[in-house]
C-alpha cells in the first residue's frame, strides 16, 4: 500500500455480541509511528475547524463517535470525505491542507499524529500553502 497520498485505511474491527472492539497498532494499522494523540469534541453546530497543513506532520483521524466531514486539498484540487465509523480512518500525508467540518451533535474525532506539537510546523495559510507545495 502506497502512503503518498489521503486515503481511507480500514481498521481490525472484532466483532462480538458485547459490543464492537477496533483498535489501532503504532505502525501497523497507521504508516508511522505515533507520537501525539488528541481529539475534537463538542464542536458547535455550524462551526468547523479551520484549514491548515504541517510540513512534516502526518496524521490519521478517525471519527470515534458521530460524524464530520474532513475536506482535504493538494492545492489543485479539493476532496470532502465523510467520516462516520470508527473502523475506518483518513490518513493525510505530510504538506496535505485539510479542515474538518459538518460535525453531527455528539461527535468525537480522534486525531493520531506522527509528530509531538510543533507550531513552527503549522502552515496556516492557503496561498503559502500552495506555494510551497506547488511552486
Amino acid at each position: 500500500m502506497e502512503f503518498d497520498c489521503p486515503q481511507i485505511i480500514e481498521l481490525p474491527k472484532i466483532k462480538d455480541p458485547r459490543g464492537n472492539l477496533t483498535f489501532i497498532e503504532s505502525a501497523q494499522h497507521v504508516p508511522f509511528e505515533i507520537k501525539r494523540y488528541y481529539w475534537i469534541y463538542d464542536v458547535p453546530s455550524g462551526m468547523w475547524r479551520n484549514g491548515h497543513a504541517f510540513r512534516q506532520q502526518q496524521e490519521f483521524i478517525v471519527a470515534l463517535s458521530g460524524s464530520f466531514d474532513v475536506v482535504y486539498s493538494d492545492g489543485r484540487q479539493e476532496v470532502t470525505q465523510h467520516l462516520a465509523r470508527p473502523h475506518y480512518g483518513l490518513f493525510l500525508p505530510a504538506m496535505t491542507w485539510r479542515r474538518m467540518d459538518n460535525f453531527s451533535t455528539n461527535s468525537v474525532a480522534l486525531v493520531l499524529s506522527s509528530t509531538c506539537y510543533d507550531p513552527s510546523d503549522y502552515i496556516e495559510d492557503f496561498e503559502t500553502y500552495k506555494l510551497l507545495k506547488n511552486g
